[in-house]
């Protein structure tokens, strides 16, 4: 847990229980009625999704842990590519999002208490 009013862009949050990175933090001034409250917006790691936070700067919001991996390409099919970690050499599959990859190549994933996904290049 973290206070909002340590965030900055490029930090992560969790929304409504979903991993997001912060494209954009806005905080007003305090009133006569109130503290400064902040806007968060943010970009769901898995789903694309974009998110809003809108609270007290002086709140404590979830960031989740986020280990950033390297693996390499064993094989693509379609949109999914079957990756090995570099350390572990454990086998799993991730959808490349588009992603044109090569076998034999090597990529950089994030794991999202225990959710894959390419990490952007």
């Amino acid at each position: 847990m973290v206070e909002v009013r340590t965030l900055k862009e490029g930090n992560y949050i969790k929304i409504d229980g979903e991993p997001c990175k912060i494209t954009n933090k806005t905080s007003g001034k305090t009133s006569k009625h109130g503290g400064a409250k902040a806007t968060v917006i943010a970009v769901g790691v898995f789903d694309g999704k974009k998110r809003e936070y809108v609270g007290p700067v002086s709140s404590n919001v979830e960031v989740p842990m986020i280990l950033k991996k390297k693996g390499q390409v064993v094989s693509v099919q379609g949109d999914t590519a079957q990756i090995m970690d570099l350390e572990s050499y454990e086998m799993f599959d991730l959808s490349t999002a588009g992603e044109k990859l090569k076998e034999g190549e090597e990529v950089a994933y994030i794991d999202v208490e225990g959710r894959k996904a390419l990490f952007n290049r």
